[in-house]
């Protein structure tokens, strides 16, 4: 299958290009930079420059590919204004790359997050939530899945709140970067919330799973650990990095602070039973022992 990949030098498309290329597939990948193009053609892939935004680009790729794996977020999403430009974009390139599969019954998969229900863990059945700073992603994400009806074998991968690999990425990785910053590991509450993860080798196997074999109109959930402490996360961040670790107001990770300090562990029973995926990469607080102070 020639697969068109977006986003595919960041944590997730750098281990989901590999990954398709070792089962087979060829890879013609979105690149916005010289950097990134030289990265995609020294892995094996054809690069194609543009950028999320040019969706003029997004029809090209979509037009000259069997399938499709949909991975580009903007990076620039520290502020509320930008996540939600962020969303905004994410969800006009979705919008283009479904409708450019319209009755050809051609695999997208895009990436979602996983949900929260309280008092357990989530499933692959529970709905992704419409309220909160991320809503207008799951409705972009519902939009896009409902098109099964229209003949696109249309697919979501849930992550978890962290997608690591070698002790960098996703939330674990944003209290990293911030306790480089300020000289201490805060993280939010009590430090009893937990955060799923899973490791990026790990999650870019589902990924190819869905796309070759996933009925149309389905989510799947790319859990590892199904839910590791904070305050455990912080500790192990705290002992690597040599720095004290507090609790601190939710409100210091700017928009990610509600999600930061909920409880939010999510099972893949589901897609393990179906699809046969086994994580076999180390957890996040064994991966975090690869942080260098």
């Amino acid at each position: 299958m020639r697969v068109f990949v977006t986003g595919g030098t960041g944590t997730i498309g750098s281990a989901v290009v590999p990954e398709l290329l070792a089962h087979g597939h060829t890879v013609l990948a979105l690149a916005r930079s010289d950097s990134s193009a030289r990265a995609l053609a020294d892995a094996g892939a054809e690069p194609l420059r543009g950028e999320i935004a040019d969706l003029d680009v997004l029809r090209a790729g979509a037009a000259q590919s069997d399938g499709i794996i949909s991975l580009a977020f903007n990076p620039d999403y520290g502020t509320a204004d930008g996540l939600t430009a962020a969303i905004a974009e994410e969800s006009a390139a979705m919008k283009t790359l479904g409708e450019e599969l319209v009755g050809t019954d051609r695999p997208i998969v895009t990436v979602s997050g996983t949900p929260w229900v309280a008092g357990r863990a989530s499933t692959e059945q529970d709905p992704l939530p419409l309220v909160g700073p991320v809503a207008d992603r799951a409705r972009s994400v519902n939009a896009l899945l409902a098109l099964a009806s229209r003949g696109v074998r249309a697919c979501a991968v849930r992550m978890p709140r962290t997608v690591h690999n070698r002790g960098n990425g996703g939330f674990a990785g944003l209290l990293v970067e911030r306790a480089r910053r300020t000289g201490m590991v805060g993280y939010p509450g009590e430090g009893d919330q937990r955060w799923p993860a899973v490791h990026a080798l790990d999650a870019a196997v589902l990924f190819r799973l869905v796309l070759e074999s996933a009925s149309a109109g389905t989510a799947w959930h790319a859990v590892a650990d199904e839910g590791d402490r904070v305050r455990d996360i912080a500790s192990v961040i705290g002992r690597r990095l040599d720095l004290p670790v507090e609790p601190v107001p939710a409100e210091s990770f700017g928009p990610f602070g509600p999600i930061f300090a909920m409880d939010q562990p999510a099972s893949s029973a589901h897609t393990r039973n179906t699809l046969g995926w086994r994580p076999t990469h180390p957890g996040l607080l064994a991966d975090l022992e690869n942080i260098r102070p």
